[in-house]
């Protein structure tokens, strides 16, 4: 199964220093049953997509609430056995956890298919619905269309030998 592994940039560098994504078990998004009822679609590339969006407004989440982070948004695409990908069948139908897996952790590194990035030109937008994320959270529509701007930007597709140079530590 491949599932949606929200990051920032931080966190892509540990993950490139250590081998591993995520410790125990963490969160991360997919192509689940009641993501498919809410997108209302049967084309698996749509439906992915609709995953790699939950997992980019979770790694914007993560932005949010990491001030020393770059103001990107980081998601790492990774295939994993479906046992080890688990939707919370309570949680299912929570418009928050819509696509949510725990993923029984680590995962290595190495299993990843893609990195997913925003651009250096996204930063603005992606800064200014970090800031504006909770407002939005609680109804403020001038804030929700902040954050929505953030979503003008499509996240840009990096391989996975690519990593060093996007935390820096390329030639």
């Amino acid at each position: 199964m491949r599932v949606y592994v929200p990051l920032t940039l931080p966190g892509l560098a540990e993950a490139y220093k250590t081998g591993e994504l995520g410790e125990a078990s963490f969160v991360a998004y997919a192509v689940t049953p009641a993501l498919r009822e809410w997108y209302l679609s049967d084309d698996i590339e749509e439906l992915e997509y609709a995953a790699l969006n939950r997992a980019a407004l979770a790694s914007l989440r993560l932005v949010a609430v990491e001030p020393g982070a770059a103001r990107r948004r980081i998601v790492v695409a990774v295939d994993v056995a479906d046992r080890d990908a688990v939707a919370d069948p309570d949680r299912g139908l929570d418009p928050a956890a819509l696509g949510e897996v725990r993923v029984a952790g680590p995962v290595a590194l190495a299993k990843a298919a893609a990195v997913h990035v925003d651009a250096d030109e996204a930063e603005e937008d992606v800064a200014a619905a970090a800031d504006a994320l909770g407002a939005a959270d609680h109804g403020d529509d001038d804030a929700q269309f902040i954050v929505d701007g953030a979503y003008d930007h499509e996240l840009l597709w990096y391989a996975t030998q690519e990593i060093p140079n996007l935390v820096g530590l390329g030639d």
